[in-house]
């Protein structure tokens, strides 16, 4: 199996997590893409995922599969012991809806505030994000509001239980904490009242398939790169 994608940003980050969780980090090839050259809005890249996004996982026999979510669903349930994405009918509900709300409320907007109201990662890439609308920045500081507003949110949700969707660690809480690493080179930082959600952070950090393995220095070598 390979996997395209470039460690550090924060989808990529997710997979990495769950592969080291179902011990699968040895099971796969890693193929960089370049995502400051663009080289995942080319030709060759689009013919493996046409939305243009990474990581993408071909396996063995050919098959790609793009979206962070199939992915890990994908290498969940490959040993028939799903310990992420939900065991029964009310677990898969709740991890999931969470998971939702995890990439709407904090990962995708933080992405817009990321690629509009900052340098993002440089000239090459903003010409496929719309350079000359007028509207750009704007939207991005809106979407950056959006990500301040739900870290709320969240912080009152974890006041209740030790995870998002529970009391067991899930695919929603990793791509949370992904899109949190990615606030934080962004300059979006969680609050240091919000005690709830820091708790939290310390808590997944500090998780075997977490720790060192979310990659952050390398988006922050990228973004070193780019003068942040």
């Amino acid at each position: 199996m390979k996997i395209y994608d470039r460690p550090g940003f924060p989808n990529p980050s997710r997979i990495r997590i769950v592969l080291a969780a179902k011990g699968l980090d040895q099971a796969v090839e890693f193929v960089p893409v370049d995502l400051i050259g663009a080289e995942h809005k080319q030709a060759a890249f689009l013919s493996k995922n046409p939305s243009g996004v990474v990581p993408v996982l071909e396996l063995d026999d050919g098959t790609l599969i793009s979206e962070s979510t199939a992915i890990t669903e994908y290498f969940d349930n490959l040993d028939g012991n799903p310990i992420l994405t939900g065991r029964t009918p009310k677990e898969k509900a709740v991890i999931h809806m969470m998971q939702r709300r995890a990439e709407a409320y904090v990962t995708d907007p933080i992405g817009l505030y990321f690629h509009h109201a900052t340098s993002g990662l440089g000239d090459t890439l903003k010409a496929y994000k719309s350079p000359d609308w007028d509207g750009r920045e704007a939207m991005g500081q809106r979407e950056g509001d959006k990500v301040r507003a739900s870290l709320t949110y969240f912080n009152e949700l974890l006041q209740s239980r030790p995870y998002l969707a529970g009391d067991a660690f899930s695919m929603a809480d990793i791509t949370l904490f992904a899109g949190l690493m990615h606030a934080d080179v962004s300059g979006i930082t969680v609050p240091a009242d919000y005690t709830a959600l820091l708790d939290w952070r310390v808590r997944v950090s500090e998780l075997p398939s977490v720790k060192n393995r979310s990659g952050q220095n390398f988006l922050q070598e990228d973004l070193t790169r780019l003068g942040f």
